[in-house]
């Protein structure tokens, strides 16, 4: 059974379950934030993964990626797995733009987040969920 960290749990929304990973979407309105997690327990590196999981990863970051710059026409697409506070693997994907409250600096403890409404996280995970599955 998959357990997700209790941290992406209280800061996150769940859009889905795909092949491998839970796709969630971050509760922070200042950036388009979302987050690919393994649904394989104790991993904490990518290199953990087996073959066919790295392969499957890759092909979920690829959707996702084409679908927030599709979606959010941004000036960069940040993608990143940390794991220094949530040691769980996790792939971060943010849109960032020049004009973002820390741009060119990290997102990460710059600025206190913003909650999205209950109908701007709806039509987020609507259209997320639209596009994994078109």
């Amino acid at each position: 059974m998959f357990n997700l960290h209790a941290q992406l749990v209280k800061d996150c929304f769940q859009v889905m379950d795909l092949s491998l990973c839970r796709l969630l979407l971050l509760n922070d309105a200042n950036y388009p934030w979302m987050i690919l997690v393994p649904m394989r327990n104790n991993i904490s590196e990518i290199y953990q993964l087996n073959a066919v999981d790295r392969s499957q990863l890759m092909v979920e970051s690829d959707v996702l990626s084409r679908f927030m710059v599709k979606q959010f026409n941004p000036d960069k697409l940040n993608i990143a797995a940390l794991g220094n506070l949530v040691p769980q693997l996790h792939i971060h994907h943010i849109a960032r733009y020049q004009d973002d409250p820390v741009w060119p600096a990290p997102v990460w403890g710059k600025k206190t987040a913003k909650a999205y409404t209950e109908d701007e996280a709806n039509r987020l995970i609507k259209l997320t969920k639209a596009a994994f599955n078109g």
